[in-house]
């Protein structure tokens, strides 16, 4: 018992733990995105239920010894894999990213992966075998403990993993460290399960399918309709969780590790609902989810009031707690006899990968906003519905005729949501990058302003009016660090910039004649946007270029630009693009920039303080740094907004303009240089800050 079950929860730790790992390796190369996680989880998701289908066939199909044999040989190819994970690839950005993300998972991790997905219901299944063996011919363990316990083991693992990486992991090794760990630990996991394997290979038993000997109990083929039901119990909570976390972290709060706490709570569901303790999901909660369902809803409503995350976080957060522990509570009252453990494994990982493939996949080209946390919401209220519709005398109660009504109001609201445009908003489409609108308003003082918005992140803003409307304002006006370093650059002949991160254009408003502008930006749509639906590209007096791909890729490839100056405002919340912040990235930067030239960079966020990484770097660099920090003004239409600027120009800092606003950065004791190979974010959270 102690073999299988180290066994089954070590491959569960290191099945949570490469995904934060190999998540950071190609976030870089994606833009740095939330999208990248995302379909980061379709991949893992998916592999889950490929490795799932592998273990019931194996066990369908085969004797204990040739399923042993198989599992076996797919553990050597596995370690053999692994030179692909350690390999040191090369990116390139054509094409969709989401299926050349894929692409590379499948590639990089795909075996490995495959092979811990598939070890806990093989394991599972193995021990039931085992069990009934030893006992003589009784149903589950030697002792009468059901294998489904394991699962809950396994859900721990993998809780575990997920939450220690932030913490132990990430802030004390490097990332190839961090993949040579993982190395190690896979192949410690390899002569675990041989171990397992060889004592399998010594059992006589045929195949589980068929009835052990003494055996009475029923042990039916579960039904199309169960196995159906099964899937929806499981795929509801995946596109909670997926669509939650989206809301929150794009919404909601742009706290970087907030997807942590629903990924957390829905581990934790299947701890409970599976684990040895005494406490089960029953009818007596069904006042829950409709509270829930209602708690949300209202929650969605409350969202554009601004209310304080305080509020908001623990309602949706409690709102996917429940809907998981009603799930799943219902999938572990529901689980079959161990000889159907493997389907039932097999169906809740089905569930779960078209869960996330809704969410990851389909939702950006279905939708032209977030609307996914509607939907499942709705698919949420319509399940419990049904669930409870099940049991007659649920159904007479006043609970569950509120819930139905609730649902009837949701489905309608919820189409109303969709169809709705909303006041002022002008532009509103989405693809891999995110979600951008672009609204328009009448603003205190008479002026119609047009702002391009990513989720709730004001990219840009520009007063409509002609006599007004080449005015860079937001987070770019002239008081503002980029202000001061281009009105501070004021020498005479055309001058170059580079930006990256185009936004909607705010800053080719600084463009004089004679002056080139080169922007860098990733996402097409807001070229788009940019060019059609603002006018600072259109009416700059500069030379315009834009550049799309990501910016650290294309400034490889290109010869030296010559910049006088070069600005980095690509940052979205807590969609940090590390790879922009690293020493490695700062002596590209200095390399397209003239001896004496300037890179100033933006880095507003009410949750991280990046000035001290970027000091770090410049002084690695031999570089001086300075951070300009500006607060609201409203009615000249002015964000506050956090700038450092970085040369080794001489007086560059002494100038009237900047002696003063130009503060000097102290890093705190304990952080450490970033580098392609290192970063930590923990280190640079501002902890109860943003709310």
């Amino acid at each position: 018992m102690t073999l299988f079950s180290l066994t089954v929860f070590f491959s569960a730790f290191l099945l949570f733990l490469v995904q934060p790992v190999i998540a950071k390796v190609l976030l870089p190369w994606f833009g740095g995105g939330a999208s990248v996680w995302a379909v980061c989880l379709v991949f893992f998701q998916t592999a889950l239920f490929l490795g799932y289908l592998y273990a019931h066939w194996s066990v369908r199909s085969l004797r204990p010894a040739r399923q042993a044999q198989v599992h076996s040989g797919l553990i050597g190819a596995s370690l053999l894999a692994l030179f692909f994970l350690n390999h040191r690839w090369t990116f390139y950005d054509a094409g969709d990213p989401a299926f050349r993300i894929l692409a590379l998972l499948v590639l990089m991790v795909g075996l490995p992966y495959f092979t811990l997905s598939a070890t806990g219901p093989l394991l599972q299944a193995w021990l039931a075998l085992r069990g009934g063996s030893e006992a003589g011919g009784t149903a589950g363990i030697g002792g009468g403990v059901s294998p489904y316990r394991l699962y809950a083991l396994s859900n721990a693992g993998s809780l575990l993993s997920l939450l220690g990486y932030p913490f132990l992991v990430e802030p004390y090794l490097t990332l190839r460290q961090q993949l040579g760990a993982w190395t190690v630990f896979y192949i410690l996991f390899g002569i675990l399960c041989a171990a397992v394997a060889a004592r399998v290979r010594a059992l006589p038993q045929p195949p589980l399918t068929a009835q052990a000997p003494g055996v009475q109990e029923k042990t039916e083929e579960p039904g199309y309709r169960q196995l159906l039901l099964w899937m929806a119990l499981a795929a509801c909570p995946s596109v909670l969780l997926l669509a939650i976390t989206n809301h929150l972290t794009q919404n909601v709060a742009a706290i970087p590790f907030l997807w942590l706490l629903p990924l957390s709570l829905y581990l934790l569901s299947f701890i409970f609902c599976f684990g040895p303790g005494e406490w089960s999901w029953s009818k007596s909660f069904l006042p829950l989810p409709a509270m829930t369902i209602a708690a949300m809803a209202v929650a969605l409503v409350a969202v554009s009031a601004d209310p304080e995350l305080k509020l908001l976080i623990p309602l949706f957060c409690a709102g996917l707690f429940v809907a998981c522990l009603m799930c799943h509570g219902e999938l572990a009252r529901l689980k079959p006899h161990p000889r159907h453990l493997t389907a039932f494994y097999l169906m809740i990982s089905l569930g779960g990968a078209a869960g996330s493939v809704f969410v990851g996949l389909i939702a950006p080209r279905l939708f032209s906003g977030f609307y996914e946390l509607q939907f499942g919401i709705g698919a949420y209220a319509l399940l419990a519905w049904a669930v409870f519709y099940r049991d007659e005398p649920v159904r007479a109660s006043p609970a569950w005729l509120t819930l139905g009504a609730l649902v009837l109001a949701l489905l309608v609201w919820m189409g109303r949501d969709i169809r709705e445009k909303g006041d002022g908003l002008v532009l509103a489409q989405r693809n891999f990058y995110g979600a951008l609108s672009v609204t328009q308003e009448i603003r205190e003082n008479g002026d119609i302003s047009r702002s391009l918005s990513n989720g709730t992140i004001v990219h840009g803003v520009q007063i409509m009016d002609f006599k007004k409307r080449g005015e860079p304002i937001a987070y770019y006006g002239p008081e503002t660090g980029i202000g001061l370093a281009m009105r501070q650059d004021q020498r005479p002949g055309p001058r170059r910039v580079g930006v990256i991160g185009l936004g909607a254009g705010t800053m080719a408003a600084y463009g004089r004649p004679g002056d080139y502008y080169r922007f860098y930006e990733i996402n097409p749509l807001v070229v788009d946007v940019a060019r059609n639906q603002c006018s600072f590209l259109s009416e700059s007096k500069a030379e315009i270029e834009i550049a799309l791909g990501d910016a650290r890729l294309e400034l490889q490839r290109e010869e030296n630009r010559n910049f006088d100056m070069l600005v980095v405002d690509a940052f979205s919340g807590d969609a940090i693009p590390v790879h922009l912040l690293t020493r490695e990235a700062f002596a590209l930067y200095f390399r397209h920039l003239k001896p004496d030239g300037v890179l100033a960079v933006h880095v507003s966020s009410l949750y991280l303080s990046l000035e001290p990484v970027i000091k770090l770097a410049a002084s690695a660099l031999g570089k001086r740094a300075g951070v300009v920090v500006t607060e609201d003004n409203n009615e000249s239409g002015i964000f506050g907004a956090t700038w450092v600027l970085v040369t080794r120009r001489p007086g560059f800092f002494e100038s009237p303009l900047l002696r003063k606003k130009a503060l000097v950065i102290k890093p705190p004791a304990g952080l450490n240089l970033w580098t392609d190979d290192f970063s930590n974010l923990l280190k640079v959270l501002n902890w109860g800050e943003g709310s």
